[in-house]
């Protein structure tokens, strides 16, 4: 005999699902609200979120020379200088080799076109000179009716340029006054606020702070990685301007996607140029394979270490901020799951009962 169902857990297993499915729904308004709130304040959001991250690279040498007596603005004044001397060495350590070589690189380009030009001549495509200058003038042709298109572009290409100055401006002078500054952030903060948010809102955002410390230098030892084996790689073929591929490695490696991409384009074109398709090819290869490595097998186990989340959630969140964002919600997927996370787990334990005690019976009489 079927057991038949009860009207009354029926009805209530209904009005708790209504009562939390509209609960759910009112959260996600909420959430949709903060992130609309979030997207009209990008401008400034976001080198906000720039300088935090830059201040959590810089802060160790910051609070050395705090310890050792220094004042907190000299302190901020010192690393902060020293930042800009790293960033203009890093650029140098890149420019000055590449332009001491453009000669040859670009003798290298105009003999790898003409060795283009040569094997498009031959079998199988049998193109000719006629053919190629037909191309040309077509594509010439294309250039010239789309000169207003090309001109709104360059002109979208200059603002945005611009912006991205200012935004670097407004970070390196944010990540001043955190370095200053920040060690009094959270007292003032807890003074401002009301009964319990006077405590949980410092405990949480110092447990956010030193998330985003892990992340970035995670991100940093990842970045190490490639730079270590690509430059290997490159070395070992015989590529020029190792060390200037193996910085620009490593320095991309902060830009998820576009930045690898980026270095790869460049490694392989220089070897292309100057020591021809095969080793171009085995450089493709190997990059290939580095970046498989740290996406797959680096990243992940750095990341979820040093971040607290598991691989999976690390490649998941990746997938979806790049999906929701581009290369800004790939930049920021992690360190905002990390975030979540931390916000959850002390959720968990300011909601969780704490933990019953064994009783200690006495002997039995």
């Amino acid at each position: 005999m079927s057991a038949t169902l009860n009207a009354g857990r029926t009805r209530a297993a209904l009005r708790t699902s209504a009562r939390v499915s509209g609960e759910l729904l009112l959260v996600l308004v909420a959430a949709a609200v903060v992130l609309w709130v979030l997207g009209r304040m990008w401008p400034v959001v976001w080198p906000l979120i720039i300088g935090l991250l830059l201040t959590t690279l810089t802060w160790p040498p910051a609070r050395f020379l705090c310890r050792r007596g220094l004042a907190p603005a000299l302190a901020a004044s010192l690393v902060t200088v020293l930042f800009l001397l790293v960033a203009a060495g890093t650029v140098a350590l890149i420019a000055v080799p590449v332009a001491s070589e453009a000669g040859e690189l670009a003798d290298g380009v105009v003999e790898g076109v003409q060795r283009l030009r040569e094997w498009a001549a031959g079998p199988p495509l049998n193109i000719d000179d006629a053919q190629i200058a037909g191309a040309f003038d077509t594509a010439t042709a294309r250039i010239q009716d789309s000169a207003g298109a090309i001109a709104t572009t360059a002109v979208t290409g200059v603002s945005t340029v611009f912006s991205g100055v200012v935004t670097a401006v407004l970070a390196l002078f944010l990540m001043f006054f955190f370095l200053k500054d920040g060690p009094r952030f959270l007292p003032w903060l807890g003074r401002q606020l009301p009964g319990r948010l006077a405590t949980d809102v410092p405990a949480v955002a110092a447990r956010c702070w030193d998330v985003l410390g892990s992340f970035v230098r995670s991100q940093a030892l990842v970045g190490l990685l490639d730079a270590v084996f690509i430059g290997l790689g490159l070395w070992l073929l015989g590529v020029p301007l190792v060390l200037p591929l193996a910085v620009l490695t490593f320095v991309s490696a902060f830009v998820p996607i576009v930045g690898a991409l980026f270095a790869g384009f460049v490694a392989v074109l220089i070897a292309l140029v100057s020591n021809g398709l095969t080793d171009a090819l085995l450089v493709l290869a190997v990059i290939v394979v580095v970046q498989q490595l740290e996406g797959n097998v680096f990243q992940p186990m750095i990341q979820s270490r040093g971040l607290g989340l598991h691989a999976a959630v690390v490649l998941l969140a990746v997938t979806l901020g790049g999906s929701l964002s581009g290369i800004v919600g790939s930049l920021l997927a992690v360190p905002v799951a990390a975030l979540i996370a931390v916000v959850w787990n002390y959720l968990r334990e300011q909601l969780s009962d704490p933990p019953l005690e064994p009783r200690a019976d006495g002997p039995s009489a």
